[in-house]
């Protein structure tokens, strides 16, 4: 029986996390296993790894062969490092506490970067949040000066000046009306009838003739 250290999908669609576990290689994937050596989220970011060190290097000094996702997190988290340092210490090329010190140092140098890692992620983010906190007030204020400009009511036009009333001295200055002609006196107007009359009177004499 050969022996692999691999993941073992568990949770609901699209929001997967992994059981790290040493099984049967002719076990299905989801199937039995052996040992279970850890845990994988790979939603969140840097990814969430929890994994027992010591039983993964003991399964290794094995044989057991990880399968290439499950090598890029032993590798990740100091596994294979600590193996090869541990491989050293048994054909004697070092010892133990020369082991220790360098795997101690590989830890720190190696945390000291993801934590570089997440310090960038969330000064990413809060950038990113500001940047969009400025958009968002940037377009209320662009609303708020359309809705401020509908409601402004035009000025109303200047009404035309009303047209002056001339000045009594102006009506004065006005030409002069004509004066109507003078009516004839009475007197004036009996003579004129009285010829008429003579006039009418020696037209008929002179028909009768």
């Amino acid at each position: 029986m050969s022996a692999k250290i691999r993941l073992q999908r568990h949770g609901r669609k699209k929001r997967a996390f992994f059981h790290i576990v040493v099984a049967d290689s002719r076990a299905p994937r989801d199937g039995r296993f052996i040992e279970k050596l850890g845990t994988y989220n790979p939603i969140s970011n840097p990814a969430t790894i929890d994994l027992n060190l010591d039983k993964a290097v003991s399964w290794l000094s094995k044989g057991a062969q990880p399968t290439d996702t499950a090598r890029a997190i032993l590798s990740y988290k100091g596994a294979l490092y600590k193996h090869h340092l541990q491989v050293g210490v048994t054909k004697g090329a070092i010892s133990q506490e020369e082991a220790d010190q360098r795997f101690d140092a590989w830890m720190q140098d190696k945390e000291g970067r993801i934590q570089a890692k997440r310090e960038r992620l969330a000064g990413n983010k809060s950038e990113s949040l500001a940047g969009k906190m400025k958009q968002e007030a940037a377009k209320r204020d662009a609303i708020a000066a359309r809705v401020a400009a509908k409601l402004v009511v035009p000025a109303e036009e200047e009404a035309p000046a009303a047209e002056e009333v001339p000045a009594a001295e102006e009506v004065s200055a006005v030409e002069e009306v004509p004066a109507a002609e003078e009516v004839p006196a009475a007197e004036e107007v009996a003579a004129d009838n009285a010829e008429t009359a003579a006039e009418t009177e020696g037209n008929g004499e002179a028909t009768a003739e």
